[in-house]
Order: C-alpha cells, then structure tokens, then sequence
C-alpha cells in the first residue's frame, strides 16, 4: 500500500505530527495530488552533501514542477478551476523556492518520506494486539516510546505541583503581610488612651494568633510541598537519565558502530531522524525539568523556610545540568566521516551534526566548528580528559565551517566540503612500528550556549583513528576503543571483515564463499588442509596480517589481498560478477580441475606471485611430449588491462575454448568483446593491437608459465615505441 494512503488514516498525535511536516516550503495539496509521482523517484539515489548531485536534483525539481503544471492543466468545472490556480501557484512557488538550491527540496522531501514511514510503522505495531509478536526492535522502539510517555506525565504532573505551589506560597505570603500589619496595629495601640487600647487590644490579638497559628500550619505545608515535589524531581530526573541511557549508550552508540561497518563495507548505517526525535525529546524534557527546578528555587528562595530543600535542590539542579551536558556532548557527532585514508593535497568532505540543536535554538547564535588533526598519545590524552596543547599535528585548509539550520529538516549542521590535508608531522618513531602503521584522528571542536548563555558547552568529537599516507586499511574489530589495536583476532571474524570489505571496494553483491575463504586461509597460515573447521579456531595477529612477508614472498597476507582487490574492482569487475572468474586457486589446485576437462578448457585465477595479477590457466597437449599439460600465462596486472581489456585478451587466444567447466568462451565474454575496427578512410588503415602466444614451449620459464614480456604481444611493443624520443627514431633519415 501506498505510504501516503496509510499516512492519511493517521490518527491523533501521529495525525498532528504528519501534518507539521508540510507549510509553504512544501504544501500539503502538492503531496496528495502527487503522491504517486513523488513516491516513485529515486530520492535515496542522492547524495546530498555531494555537489555534483545537484544536476539530478535540478532535473527532479523541473519535472515536480512539470508534473504539477500538467495536474493544473487537466482539472475543470468550478472546482477545478480554483485547484487549477492553486496548483499553478505552487509550482512557481517551488521553482522560486528551491532554483537556486535544488538539494534542499531533495532533502526536504526525503525527511517527509522518511518520517511518514516511520509514524505509519509506529501506528501499525501499536494498533496490533497487545499479544502479538512484535520483532526486536518494533518492540525497542515501544518500549523507548513508552518511557517518554511516562516522562510526560512524570513532567505534567510537577508542573501542576509547581503551579499549586506557587499559588499557595503567594497566599502565605499575602497571610504573611497580613500578619504583619496585625502586628502594626498593635505597636500603633500604644499611642492610644489606655480605654482605647483595651477597646481594641483582644481583637487584635485574636486575629495575630488566628494568623500566625495559620502561617505555621502553611509553613510545614508549604515545606512538604517542596520536599514532595523535589521528590518527584528525584524519580522523573532518574527515568530521564535511564531513558538517556539507552539512546545514547545504546542506541547512538550503535549508529556509530553501523557507521564504521558501513565504512569497511557493511551494510549502510541508517539514517538519524528516529535518533535525533529521540534525542530531542530528550532536550525538551530535560529542559522543561530545568526550568522547574529553577522555579522551585526562586520560589524557595522568595521565601526561605529552614529544612533540607535547599540542599535538595541544589543536588537537583546539579543532576540535571550533568543530563544536558551529557546529551549536548555525545549528540555533538560526525554524520559523514572523513576518508580512513588521507593523502596531502587531495580534497576530501565530512558533515558533523548536533542532534538537539534545533529544539535548543542554538542556530540562534550559530557556532563555529574547527577541524584539526591531532596523533595518537593527543587523542588519548583527550579520551582521558587531560590537559593537552593546543598543537595539532598537521595543517588542514578550509578547516573551519559554521553551522547551518535547514528549517525543512530540523537538522543543524556544517560540512566541510572541502577540506585538504596539507602536511602532517610525524614524530621520530624508531623500531618495529613503521611510518605508516602512525596513527591519527581529525578532532571537530565547537562552543555554543544554551538558553540565553545560561550554559555554555564546549564540544569535541574524533572520526575513527586514520593513517595519512598510506595505500592499505581494514579495520578488525569494529567495536574497540580508539587506536586499542587487538593483538590477535579469530579467523572466522576476520573473514567477515574481509568477505565485508572486498563486496564494497568491489561494489559487487557477489562476495567470498567458504571455498574462498578456505584458500585465504592456507594462503594466511601456510596450511594445506582444505576443511573449514581447522581454522575455525585459529588466530592471526597484526603481525601475519600485515608486518610479516609470505613465506618465500616480498609482501605481506593484506598486501596481496588487497592487490586482488584493486585489480578486480578497476579491470574485473563484470567478470567477477558473471562467476567467469574463480580467482581464489592455487596453481596446483588449477592443474587438478583441468586435467580433467577436455583440452582448451582455461580458467581465471589470482596469482600467487604477484600483487595485484590474474592469470590464465588451460590445459592442452605438450607438443614436445606425448601428453596433455596445463600451461599457465604468467599475470597480468592493470598495465596490462590498461592496454587491452581481459575480454579482448582471451578473445585472441584461439587455443581457448571452454571456460572451466564447460562454458564456450563465446558465451560469457563476446558481450565485453571491444567491436572490430572500422574500413579504412581516406587511403588510410587503422593499427590493430593483439595478444599472441607462440607455440611450443621456448617462451616457459622454470615453473612452466608463459612470459608474455617474451611473446609477441603488440601492444608492449607499441608502447616501447611510443616512449622513444622522436631524434633517435628518425636520426638515420636526416640529411
């Protein structure tokens, strides 16, 4: 069913809320006539903190603005006259509005769509019965939603306290005057005669001890009062700080772990409009908590009664400013995180956001954010709350950046959109830690204050730690703390991490499977054994992983994983898509596969010799001996696809015919086959470039592979030419 159908049936709270969504930078009539048109782009498709999107963003608004024009031109009769004019004035309202700012309409109407969503799934397990099994989190985000309801009528019902209070402290008070001009009374009685006096004395009298007998008992009233309210300031203070518990340890904390996920490959950390309504209405009850307690100390101190309520409401107003605090700080986060690898002078982009900036009006006064890169014993220093220098560790250009408030969103933010890393200071490490295993972090910091100055934060949050010059990076374990790097970690979880990274530098749903995991293991542990259990339980350390060489090897386990992956997402990626390629064999295991299969039979795997190189592996016979062999080319690497494609290759090896097991080489390939060369124009013959391999076995080295720097391959020799200066060429035809 349609998300706008669903929403219309909203009811109540769910209702209001949809309904706030919409107002001049957006109507609501625009949505309903609309709503299929709108429901069907492509909004998520869009990066909005990428400027070049604004192109698809400008080309969406045309065609919202088209759409609109075209349900103007088809209304008639009476009624649809005056739609007509309406829709007609929204379109150029919304060409007005966003022309020059085509994002923010693509921002605008994603956080409509996505809100919509989530107050329909919110109504829908809500209205199920109380006994139906709700999914984990549905039954969260119940429970979440429960709380704050209770902290609502926790908040209400002290501020009915609060009131009835105060309109009782004010009547003390005017009793109090009252007794006091009693008391006048009497001291004016002894400038009286003495029969005047006595006339009036007993009433006088009378009336003081009515009154202050009164005041005593309104006294002790009024003092249970506040010990009464302070005491359900305890118990809602208390739900606030386990109800912030859980969005901000819990919740917040796993958004940041989604977002490292999703920065190695994992599946995309989700969107902050759940967090962020949470996290503001956080802000609200706290605030409004806040000003409570600070009425019940200006109450207190209007009129002071002696008891333990002073002290209570300082330990109050304590606690809750440590709950805003606490709530400022941790929703003070990187929504887009810098690259995990920096080099100098390249640009690159990061998005931090305050969560409750909006409900806090910080926007009011906006803050400026700073972006400076600081080492390790730095960060550590911080993560410990000491004293540290202001030193940064390297220069950033366009590093600082003020915050915006986008009105349609609620969201308060400042991209960096084009930061650069201009040069870094390393310090003199000497020993096992190379230069590139350094360690450094980018610190966002910012101030801002919160209701008129009354609290004024002082904000820093770190993207995860990063190395600046480096051409390798994985994380491990996702979950550590900040530069702790785990000495070793279980092989299965490691497969995870490298299963997670290949799919997403690859950009393929296509990732490892047990098999080739198997083969990264023997190739990790120098093992021959081909059953997974074996190393179910096995270890790697940092070391094995990428310190220590292969054995009989000049590169490291991740070197050579990593190399694979490069190769494959530049050159072989439709290949790897297709299963054209099985990549993950070793030499001896091709040989077993295709001695068996019928000659011309070639299939597709990594070398084991060189980083980032495939080779081809086929049998046929051996024409200095009476048997079959599997021959070997040896790799190529992305020189060599940069010249001639892997398809065209394999297109010109005539001697291969089947790709393993028995898949006619036409038939997977022909569809990457580069088209053949137009006739001549002009008298003039196109230069064709071809792979060819000779015959017979001159051209093998020592273990039986192909040198193709040894073959006739044209299109090394056409590249030799080129990078011949011109003189030596053609000195010997100079007269």
């Amino acid at each position: 069913m349609a998300v706008w159908i669903q929403a219309q049936q909203l009811q109540g709270d769910a209702l209001h809320q949809m309904q706030s969504l919409y107002g001049q930078h957006f109507p609501i009539e625009v949505r309903h006539y609309l709503s299929q048109w709108i429901e069907g782009q492509l909004w998520d498709a869009i990066d909005l903190e990428n400027p070049q999107e604004e192109i698809k963003a400008k080309r969406l608004l045309d065609s919202l603005i088209q759409e609109l024009q075209k349900k103007a031109e088809h209304q008639v009769g009476e009624d649809g006259f005056l739609l007509k004019i309406k829709l007609g004035h929204y379109a150029s309202q919304l060409k007005s509005t966003y022309d020059r700012c085509p994002l923010e309409l693509v921002r605008c109407i994603k956080h409509i769509l996505y809100t919509e969503q989530r107050l329909v799934r919110e109504a829908t397990n809500s209205s199920s019965p109380v006994g139906s099994l709700m999914d984990s989190m549905s039954q969260k985000y119940h429970q979440i939603n429960q709380a704050f309801e209770e902290l609502r009528i926790l908040t209400q019902d002290t501020e009915n306290d609060l009131r009835k209070l105060q309109h009782n402290q004010e009547y003390f008070i005017i009793q109090y005057q009252e007794s006091l001009r009693i008391q006048a009374q009497l001291s004016s009685l002894a400038t009286l005669p003495p029969a005047d006096r006595q006339l009036r004395e007993p009433s006088l009298l009378s009336k003081r001890a009515t009154v202050e007998a009164w005041l005593t008992r309104e006294a002790n009233t009024l003092q249970k009062y506040r010990l009464g309210l302070a005491e359900k300031h305890q118990k809602t203070l208390a739900l606030l700080r386990k109800q912030q518990t859980v969005i901000l340890d819990d919740e917040l904390i796993q958004w940041k772990r989604r977002q490292q996920l999703a920065g190695n490959g994992g599946p995309p950390e989700g969107g902050l409009d759940i967090l962020q309504s949470w996290c503001e209405k956080l802000a609200e009850t706290i605030w409004q908590n806040r000003q409570q307690i600070r009425r019940a100390e200006h109450l207190r101190q209007q009129l002071p009664i002696p008891g333990p309520i002073e002290e209570l409401l300082t330990e109050l107003n304590s606690t809750i400013t440590d709950i805003i605090s606490a709530l400022v700080t941790s929703t003070f986060i990187i929504e887009k995180q810098p690259p995990q690898v920096l080099k100098t002078q390249t640009k690159f982009a990061a998005t931090v956001r305050l969560l409750v900036g909006g409900k806090l009006n910080v926007h009011m006064n906006p803050p400026q954010v700073k972006a400076t890169i600081i080492s390790e014993q730095q960060a550590k220093a911080l993560l410990k709350n000491e004293n540290t220098r202001n030193d940064s560790s390297g220069e950033i250009l366009n590093n600082n950046c003020v915050m915006e408030y986008h009105q349609t969103t609620g969201t308060l933010s400042a991209h960096f959109r084009n930061m650069s890393l201009k040069r870094i200071r390393r310090s003199d490490r000497r020993g096992a830690e190379s230069v590139t295993e350094e360690k450094f972090t980018i610190l966002f910091e910012s101030q801002f204050s919160v209701g008129g100055n009354e609290l004024v934060f002082q904000v820093k949050v770190s993207k995860s730690p990063l190395v600046n010059v480096i051409f390798h990076s994985v994380k491990i374990d996702f979950g550590r703390v900040p530069f702790i790097v785990p000495d070793k970690v279980l092989w299965p979880q490691l497969c995870e991490a490298l299963n997670m990274k290949y799919k997403a530098e690859v950009q393929s749903n296509r990732g490892l499977n047990e098999e080739n995991l198997v083969f990264l293991a023997q190739k990790a542990f120098s093992s021959s054994s081909v059953n997974p259990e074996d190393y179910r339980n096995m270890t790697m350390t940092w070391s094995q992983f990428n310190r220590e060489s292969l054995p009989g090897r000049n590169f490291t386990f991740w070197q050579w994983f990593d190399g694979v992956m490069e190769l494959t997402k530049k050159h072989l990626k439709p290949h790897w898509n297709d299963g054209a390629i099985l990549g993950f064999v070793n030499k001896q295991q091709a040989q077993d596969m295709l001695m068996s299969k019928p000659n011309g039979t070639f299939l597709l795997r990594f070398s084991d010799s060189e980083i980032g190189g495939i080779t081809i592996a086929w049998v046929a016979e051996n024409p200095n001996k009476a048997e079959r062999m599997v021959w070997n080319l040896m790799p190529y690497t992305t020189k060599d696809f940069s010249i001639r494609s892997l398809a065209d290759r394999i297109s010109d090896l005539n001697h291969l015919l089947f790709l393993y097991p028995d898949r006619p080489k036409d038939e997977v390939f022909s569809k990457y086959y580069t088209p053949p060369l137009s006739k001549a124009v002009d008298g003039y013959v196109k230069p064709q470039i071809k792979q060819v391999v000779p015959d017979g076995d001159p051209m093998l080295d020592a273990d039986g592979d192909f040198d193709l720097d040894d073959t006739m391959d044209v299109a090394r020799h056409v590249e030799e030419l080129l990078r011949r200066p011109m003189e030596g060429q053609w000195s010997g035809h100079q007269s």
